[in-house]
């Protein structure tokens, strides 16, 4: 009798070997192409709705800037004396050991105040925060139930969880109720709690996350709510406090996050909640503890501009009258939006990667529009998404152009124009040479 034993062996590898074979990844494969043109654009200017770029003017529907405070001369001028009297540089050092200040503090008793919740954290950043943020409330025995649609930011938090997750598909009731059952059961016998987390407004779609649905299910199930409302801090609710003001439900989310990158046009942010929560976050929060402070000019930038999204509300009103016009316009015109319920306004179309890369070049160096596009391999192949932020920057002339330029290359796209053309060399040759 003969036993057969089966060995694998392996081979070690070089790390920048193996880097260098599969240089890029999924997206960065295609650089040779991209770069600097459809990925790392330069887009050239005062920030607004009329930059330039590679030496044309553009209408840019690309910038996270939705009250458009990004140039606000309060702002511009709030930046600069902060920066004058205080540098780059202050405070030195983490906030746990010599980078707290007055500001930093009044700064957060007023965000905290805003949307509605007892005391606030200021973050360095919002991705690296909200990692952290999940990091700091969970432990292994702890289960959590996520959308299927959530950002990348948190399903990278959730990757560093070493506990069990479920993910429910995208604003589905029916498939929520099931994963917290099989949630609740799992931590009852691990001894840990469910934690449920999503968005305000999902950034691609445009669309609400069911903050109403999630709350409703607190009757029947034991679970805490995380919410990620970037998109919704400044544009949803009475006075742009936020998405779970938009549905009346600030008091039933555990945790809110927010950033300054998109209504603040800034850089930081701020998680929210009970005070005795938010001073857990102080002293356990390690990319806070170990990082340093935010610089001043960010902290007083940050508080000019949340002065003015209080003072002035038709910042919020305008940016819905430019988005109304724009998303109506387009259903009018027979282009799909999708369910977007916000100001991100999708365009969706049906074609392969070369079609959405002719058109963007035809819309871009013939109709002077500029948007971002969404291809294979960051949705499934065969699609194509057509991204338009509107701010409270842009006008009415603004949409129309944009309407017409659309319908132009509709027409050219649905005559097969794109797919019979061969798609340019529009990398930038600086980036190809180095």
């Amino acid at each position: 009798m003969y036993i057969c034993v089966a060995y694998t062996y392996f081979i070690m590898v070089d790390i920048f070997e193996r880097l260098e074979r599969n240089a890029g990844g999924p997206i960065g494969q295609h650089m040779q192409r991209v770069h600097g043109y459809f990925a790392f654009p330069k887009l050239e200017g005062e920030i607004g709705p009329h930059m330039s770029f590679r030496g044309k003017q553009m209408l840019n529907w690309s910038l996270n800037n939705y009250l458009g405070l990004a140039n606000h001369p309060e702002v511009r001028k709030a930046d600069a004396e902060a920066a004058a009297q205080f540098g780059m540089a202050a405070p030195m050092g983490a906030r746990m050991m010599s980078g707290q200040t007055k500001y930093h503090e009044q700064l957060e008793r007023e965000l905290a105040a805003f949307v509605g919740k007892e005391d606030a954290f200021l973050l360095n950043f919002g991705y690296q925060g909200m990692i952290s943020i999940i990091d700091c409330l969970l432990t292994p025995r702890d289960v959590v139930v996520y959308d299927a649609e959530a950002h990348a930011c948190i399903i990278d938090g959730l990757r560093l969880h070493k506990g069990k997750r479920f993910v429910y598909a995208h604003n589905d009731e029916t498939s929520l109720r099931t994963q917290l059952k099989r949630a609740t059961e799992l931590a009852e016998e691990l001894g840990g709690g469910v934690l449920v987390v999503t968005e305000g407004v999902f950034g691609m779609k445009g669309d609400l996350g069911f903050l109403d649905v999630i709350t409703k299910a607190k009757k029947d199930f034991s679970f805490r709510v995380l919410v990620d409302d970037a998109h919704g801090f400044g544009t949803m609710g009475p006075g742009g406090r936020g998405t779970a003001a938009h549905f009346g439900v600030v008091d039933q989310i555990d945790v809110l996050f927010n950033t300054f990158a998109k209504s603040m046009a800034g850089i930081g942010a701020f998680v929210s909640g009970p005070r005795w929560l938010i001073n857990l976050f102080r002293y356990n929060m390690r990319s806070q503890l170990y990082a340093k402070s935010l610089p001043m000019p960010m902290v007083m930038g940050a508080m000019k501009r949340l002065e003015l999204i209080k003072s002035h509300p038709e910042y919020q009103a305008h940016l819905w009258e430019i988005t109304n016009a724009l998303q109506e316009g387009l259903k009018q015109n027979g282009f799909d939006i999708g369910v977007t319920q916000s100001p991100v306004t999708p365009v969706y179309m049906k074609g392969g990667n070369e079609e959405g890369t002719n058109l963007i070049v035809d819309l871009r160096e013939n109709h002077g529009v500029f948007c971002s596009i969404v291809i294979y391999p960051v949705i499934p192949k065969g699609e194509i998404i057509l991204r338009l932020i509107p701010t409270a920057a842009h006008t009415m002339e603004d949409v129309a152009h944009t309407i017409n330029a659309f319908k132009a290359v509709r027409d050219k796209f649905e005559a097969g124009v794109y797919k019979s053309m061969p798609i340019p060399m529009m990398a930038d040759a600086d980036f190809l040479v180095r």
